[in-house]
């Protein structure tokens, strides 16, 4: 199949149109008139897995490899680096981004993963039904997340709302209109912030929440009549 073709199906099951004005989903690597032989689903990219990929495949990630504009091409440096080996392979790149977590990721993760009745949704906020004290709901958080650890600023006893957004939401925390908050990368102001407001907060990990997108959609292209290998993306974080 060419690329062009491709993109069609991923724009009818998440509108690229819907991502973020910063973010930059949509083609990173390619022309649409390039030649796809195999397609393969990862949340990122990196050396040794584009080492790992045949000639012509047509690689569909969660994050962007190119996020912000690019000055030079400096083959010493991130992501120039990977974006030399993609192109000797003719391998391709789409991202979906944010428009893949207001359409999929978000609702996935608190329905499929997580096992909470939605209440609503306010674009990355997914507000979910709980009623149960703090310290269990954080217990059964770490354990369907995989954390090795649980960083978490409790400000409530008993959490009755709380709200999820996966990746990296902080900058959502003064929006939140529940008892705790759900996401990853909190900071230490963050932290400072949300006390302030008595908002609980627990860090679900950035990779942790994100690495079910290969999973969600593999089985919207099968629909479609496409087959997709799902890589194993790989945390690059370690914890000693």
């Amino acid at each position: 199949m060419k690329l062009s073709q491709i993109y069609k199906v991923l724009d009818e099951i998440s509108p690229f149109e819907l991502q973020e004005a910063w973010d930059n989903s949509g083609i990173q690597v390619g022309s649409l008139h390039t030649e796809v032989k195999k397609i393969v689903l990862s949340i990122d990219v990196d050396y040794e897995f584009i080492d790992s990929l045949d000639e012509d495949t047509l690689l569909i990630t969660h994050h962007p490899i190119i996020f912000s504009g690019l000055k030079q091409i400096n083959f010493d440096t991130y992501p120039a680096n990977l974006l030399q080996k993609m192109v000797k392979k003719n391998i391709s790149n789409i991202s979906m981004h944010t428009n893949f977590d207001k359409t999929h990721l978000n609702e996935f993760v608190a329905k499929e993963i997580l096992g909470y009745k939605i209440i609503k949704q306010d674009g990355y906020k997914i507000y979910i039904e709980v009623n149960e004290d703090f310290d269990k709901f954080s217990q059964k958080i770490k354990e369907k997340f995989s954390l090795n650890h649980t960083k978490v600023v409790k400000c409530s006893n008993f959490i009755k709302t709380a709200v999820l957004t996966t990746g990296s939401g902080c900058s959502l925390i003064s929006e939140i209109d529940a008892e705790c908050f759900l996401t990853g990368d909190i900071k230490y102001h963050d932290a400072m912030g949300a006390k302030s407001i008595n908002l609980s907060l627990i860090d679900i990990g950035h990779f942790e929440s994100e690495c079910f997108f290969s999973e969600i959609l593999e089985k919207h292209l099968k629909i479609l009549g496409l087959e997709a290998i799902i890589a194993s993306s790989k945390n690059p974080f370690t914890y000693i």
